[in-house]
């Protein structure tokens, strides 16, 4: 069976950096960083005051208050990018054969804060079981891709991945083959995630994966930098529509790129920790780079997961030599979240879209806060530290992993 071709034809993200697309690019090309100050909630007693929230962001001007308050902020969050990607790729949801578009859609937690809340309010109260008849609905990590076909009529696959940080990157890889495979002709994809709560940061806190930089937040997100101490929680959410190349072509869209491969692996290591020596990494970028039928040397660019961590980014960057040996060093690799913080379940999706983008403006975005040289890090990679550097990129991957031992890559290109 010839498999079809995939193409990418539209984009939205709400990012801590920016609130469309756009936005959010110039948030990177600049090297914007979105850490501050939590204002959500009082941090007197928290371990890290920080984190990367949404700014001037006001759910009203894009979702009605009465359904607004249905949802929980990572449901939201996933209509509003949804509807910026479904609005870029120009598509006539009057002429499209709704049976054959999907939503398939990455959350690594979901309605976090629903869930805590409910909770609390039940258990300040007389034992009495008063929840919220939204409650369910407005937790499950289903919900989001459920409203998006909903608002919009879309009858085909219809369901979220689950693999913590690594959600929206097997959403991508799920919703290319759907398209590959002759299952549909669109599908809209991506994730969303809002776990910036007392229990998200709480629980992080307690397992020692966060930044305590209190003292100066928007520099705490350091990859690969000798003194990085932990990651910065982000929020927000990434959404592209991946199109079958025919119908794309049929209709006249503008072409981002082709998705050209995907690959999945487990560490089968531990729980929370990466493997030191980076095996399933190695496994997922070869894996990757198969599927699409690619060579090493035909990479220009890589966005590490790259989470700031100490041991997970000297383990990728360890897999990267490994898999890419001597052409690693010509590759421009960088990490997004030193800007964005990392948004769990909506990483993938906003980092396929900065490498999308680093191909149509021949720019890749810079790893910021980097002032420490790490000795466990081959000094020859180009890390792409602190400034955006300008390179015409013509095949560029994007790597996701999470906890549990998740491996996701996707593999994007240029259009011939």
């Amino acid at each position: 069976m010839e498999l079809k071709r995939v193409v990418v034809t539209g984009l939205g993200a709400l990012t801590p950096i920016g609130n469309t697309k756009d936005e959010y690019w110039e948030g990177l090309i600049s090297g914007k960083s979105g850490a501050a100050p939590i204002t959500y909630y009082d941090t007197e007693k928290f371990k890290t005051k920080f984190a990367c929230e949404l700014k001037n962001f006001n759910v009203t001007d894009f979702i009605d208050r009465k359904e607004a308050r249905k949802m929980d902020k990572f449901a939201q969050y996933a209509m509003v990018a949804a509807d910026e990607a479904i609005a870029d790729a120009k598509l006539d949801l009057d002429k499209v054969n709704k049976l054959r578009v999907g939503v398939i859609w990455g959350a690594g937690i979901g309605g976090l804060e629903t869930f805590q809340n409910e909770v609390l309010n039940f258990a300040s109260g007389d034992g009495t079981p008063r929840f919220n008849p939204f409650f369910i609905p407005k937790m499950i990590a289903d919900i989001a891709p459920g409203n998006i076909s909903i608002k919009h009529g879309f009858m085909g696959p219809n369901y979220t991945t689950v693999s913590a940080c690594a959600s929206s990157a097997n959403a991508m890889f799920d919703a290319l083959n759907s398209i590959r495979l002759g299952h549909t002709d669109v599908v809209v994809t991506g994730g969303s995630e809002a776990a910036v709560t007392i229990a998200g940061m709480g629980g992080f806190n307690a397992m020692h994966a966060l930044s305590t930089r209190n003292e100066s937040p928007e520099t705490a997100s350091r990859p690969f930098d000798a003194t990085r101490d932990g990651f910065v929680l982000g929020e927000g959410a990434g959404a592209l529509i991946l199109e079958e190349y025919e119908h794309a072509k049929a209709r006249g869209a503008k072409i981002y790129a082709e998705c050209i491969g995907g690959g999945l692996s487990s560490d089968a290591y531990h729980m929370t920790a990466p493997h030191p020596e980076g095996i399933g990494v190695i496994a997922v970028m070869k894996n990757c780079l198969e599927n699409a039928g690619l060579k090493p040397e035909d990479v220009d660019h890589i966005n590490t997961h790259g989470t700031s961590t100490p041991l997970g980014d000297v383990a990728e960057l360890k897999a990267i030599s490994e898999v890419f040996g001597s052409h690693a060093k010509n590759i421009n690799i960088n990490s997004t979240k030193s800007m964005t913080g990392h948004l769990l379940g909506a990483a993938g999706a906003i980092e396929a879209i900065s490498v999308i983008l680093a191909m149509e403006h021949g720019m890749v975005p810079p790893t910021i806060n980097h002032a420490t040289v790490d000795e466990n890090i081959d000094p020859e990679l180009n890390l792409t530290l602190n400034k955006a550097q300008k390179r015409d990129v013509k095949v560029a991957m994007s790597n996701t992993f999470g906890f549990g031992g998740h491996n996701a890559c996707v593999l994007f290109k240029k259009l011939d």
